[in-house]
């Protein structure tokens, strides 16, 4: 009879192994069951631990306030748009109007000044990148858009981008939030 609760704890270990915890096992058990498989250490990671994977009974963190109502730091206003000018130019210089393609480059052209922007850690700030590509056809074009706005911290950068077939408009905007 002992032999299969053996066996239980032994199954228990390994799938508590599998799983990077031995936290339920007694010290004696860990002990024994390390040395019957001559392994080094013991890990003590919990299945919780792993992305992906919420503890429903576990409290939410907490932060406290800040109380910080102005930014420590202005929104760059200069090296955005730097930033802007530099990808549209790296990316679309060379090409032609292709509405397929087009289609996918605002998405990409988006993300690469998003993240070239997010690079520059402007605390506070939260970052929006809208981008538009068309055809350079004697069109205009307009664009307008709305939106709660405190006009002593949020800001936005703009460039206007052409070649001979295609134009591109990209505009960050940085909304501050307390």
């Amino acid at each position: 009879m002992s032999s299969d609760h053996d066996k239980a704890r032994d199954k228990a270990a390994r799938l508590l192994k599998k799983q990077g915890s031995m936290s339920s096992l007694s010290s004696s058990d860990v002990a024994k069951h390390d040395r019957s498989h001559k392994v080094g250490s013991v890990s003590s990671v919990s299945f919780m631990d792993e992305p992906g994977h919420e503890d429903p009974y576990h409290a939410p963190v907490r932060y406290e306030n800040t109380y910080q109502l102005e930014p420590a730091k202005r929104f760059p206003y200069a090296s955005v748009r730097n930033i802007i000018k530099e990808s549209m130019e790296n990316l679309l210089s060379e090409e032609q109007y292709r509405p397929e393609f087009c289609r996918d480059m605002t998405k990409t052209l988006s993300e690469t000044i998003k993240a070239r922007v997010k690079s520059l850690m402007i605390p506070r700030y939260k970052i929006i990148c809208l981008v538009q590509i068309g055809e350079l056809k004697a069109q205009g074009m307009r664009v307008g858009s709305r939106c709660l706005w405190d006009e002593a911290h949020d800001t936005f950068s703009s460039h206007e981008f052409r070649n001979k077939s295609i134009y591109a408009v990209a505009s960050v905007y940085g909304v501050y939030y307390e």
